[in-house]
């Protein structure tokens, strides 16, 4: 059975889970009725540094890069609709894969183009983030985000960090109103 978090909870992820290493990170979302353009919700990793930074572009997994340069992350495609039921987007991880520069993954989710479209997160509900074992299929974690975020463009779901030789999960859920450029400044990339 998988442990459901609130905002601002931290779980361990590997500890006590002997041969965890391969799991999915499901991202979905659903968008409320509203007359205008289509939603395009994009996933992302940022793969960080101690100082919680990118040490280059390579560390940022996304619809334009799905795989960082290790593949030990790697996005399994853009879903430029988000229609249907279940996982919107996935991104896999083979968490003894990452190279051990990189400390923590923070996962994202942005709207695209959302100021031309005049689209924000208080227009998506049904928004969440689970870790399934890729072995198994088990859900192990899930953070429903039910907040609402009414001008918020990007949002920082979790974060996979490590904690001495064992993974952790911290739901985050922190909205940002300066959608996937904001992010990138926010995790030291040039935009």
């Amino acid at each position: 059975m998988a442990v459901n978090l609130q905002k601002g909870q931290k779980v361990d992820l590997t500890k006590g889970r002997a041969g965890l290493s391969k799991v999915i990170v499901g991202l979905g979302w659903d968008t409320n009725k509203f007359d205008g353009p289509d939603f395009d919700l994009d996933a992302s990793a940022f793969l960080l540094n101690q100082e919680g930074k990118c040490t280059s572009p390579q560390d940022f997994v996304y619809y334009n890069q799905l795989s960082h340069v290790s593949g030990s992350v790697v996005h399994q495609g853009d879903n430029l609709t988000g229609v249907g039921e279940g996982d919107d987007e996935q991104i896999k991880i083979d968490l003894s894969a990452v190279p051990s520069a990189i400390s923590k993954i923070g996962i994202t989710v942005t709207i695209h183009e959302a100021k031309e479209r005049k689209q924000n997160f208080g227009l998506v509900s049904n928004a969440f983030v689970r870790i399934v074992d890729e072995n198994t299929g088990q859900e192990i974690i899930r953070y429903d985000l039910s907040e609402d975020y009414s001008i918020e463009t990007a949002l920082v779901f979790c974060e996979l960090y490590r904690h001495g030789a064992e993974w952790k999960f911290a739901a985050v859920g922190s909205g940002f109103n300066d959608g996937l450029a904001g992010l990138c400044r926010m995790y030291g990339l040039d935009v």
